[in-house]
């Protein structure tokens, strides 16, 4: 099964999830202030999503400044996702689409009903909450964070 994702030019669907602190984050709040990378990935502690979340730790500055804030979406829980931010030292929210589960994922046409969990989205959301860039990958085809950092420059 295929899924396209929320499609360029569009709005975002707004979302309000707990993060791997229990706060809650809502894509709204960054509305007028920022621009917003999204990325949702499938499980905490599996191999290539780990790779990814590290990678774009080591990347941070150009994903978490001024101008942008990076939230990840799992449909893990919020406990989960906090010792799996501990252990792996992201510093970045880590957002849960666990209860109702899936819901924020199924707004963005990510979520595969048949594995339960999200497939590799990224939304790249300018400012004023219009979706500008988009990358929909498979469960076991990691992305390149290159690709995320020339799009926000064209922002």
């Amino acid at each position: 099964m295929a899924l396209a994702g929320t499609a360029i030019g569009t709005k975002a669907p707004d979302f309000e999830l707990k993060d791997n602190h229990g706060r809650t984050v809502k894509l709204s709040d960054f509305r007028g202030e920022k621009n917003v990378v999204l990325l949702f990935y499938p499980f905490a502690f599996t191999g290539v999503c780990t790779g990814e979340l590290c990678a774009l730790r080591d990347e941070l500055p150009k994903f978490v400044n001024d101008d942008t804030q990076l939230l990840a979406v799992s449909n893990d829980s919020i406990h989960t996702l906090r010792v799996f931010a501990e252990q792996e030292g992201l510093e970045y929210p880590l957002l849960s689409d666990f209860w109702p589960h899936g819901e924020a994922s199924r707004a963005y046409e990510v979520f595969d009903e048949d594995k339960g969990c999200a497939v590799r989205g990224t939304f790249i959301i300018d400012k004023e909450g219009v979706v500008r860039w988009t990358v929909v990958n498979g469960l076991p085809d990691a992305r390149d964070l290159g690709e995320y950092v020339k799009a926000l420059d064209t922002l």
